[in-house]
């Protein structure tokens, strides 16, 4: 009976509060308030205070095992364990430093264009590392070898972009 009256003034003084919130045009926090109000009231009538009893004895037996009980110490530094390596693992995979990772990270923008956005003059050397790079791939691609020495000797389609169209393709394969 004690447990009714209880439950009966917290939801009536929450409601009160509620009103004078939506008095003041506070809309947002009136109906928090209210919200929470209705709870002491709907716990009671539903019969859940002696569930909620019930989990307040077994926390607190819990509780005391786990100051006296190393089993529960072992189990909560199992738990430890188990969080960090899941916390690891994510952290591995979002650097990317998993094998295989470059199978798992979706691609950026798409397939890259046929052509790059600005092509060199003619008759201008590309500027930074690519040539060195062009050579890299052309000496560990052999096939592809004799097509990018046709179109570096001025044969039919030399416009200066077969070139960058090799490297293209040869990044797009490792994933770059």
């Amino acid at each position: 009976m004690l447990t009714a009256a209880v439950s009966v003034a917290l939801t009536a003084a929450g409601v009160a509060v509620a009103g004078l919130r939506a008095y003041r045009r506070r809309f947002l926090s009136a109906t928090r308030w209210f919200a929470v109000a209705l709870l002491p009231l709907g716990l009671y009538l539903t019969g859940l205070f002696p569930v909620a009893r019930t989990i307040g004895d077994e926390v607190a037996d819990w509780a005391t095992k786990l100051v006296l009980d190393p089993r529960v110490w072992t189990g909560i530094v199992l738990l430890g364990v188990s969080a960090g390596l899941l916390a690891a693992t994510r952290w591995v995979g979002r650097r990317g430093a998993v094998a295989g990772g470059s199978e798992s990270r979706p691609a950026a923008a798409g397939p890259a264009p046929a052509a790059p956005a600005v092509a060199p003059a003619a008759g201008t050397p590309a500027a930074g590392p690519a040539p060195k790079r062009a050579e890299e791939a052309v000496r560990a691609e052999p096939g592809r070898a004799g097509k990018a020495g046709k179109a570096g000797k001025g044969g039919k389609g030399d416009s200066g972009l077969d070139e960058f169209a090799d490297i293209e393709e040869i990044l797009r394969r490792r994933g770059l």
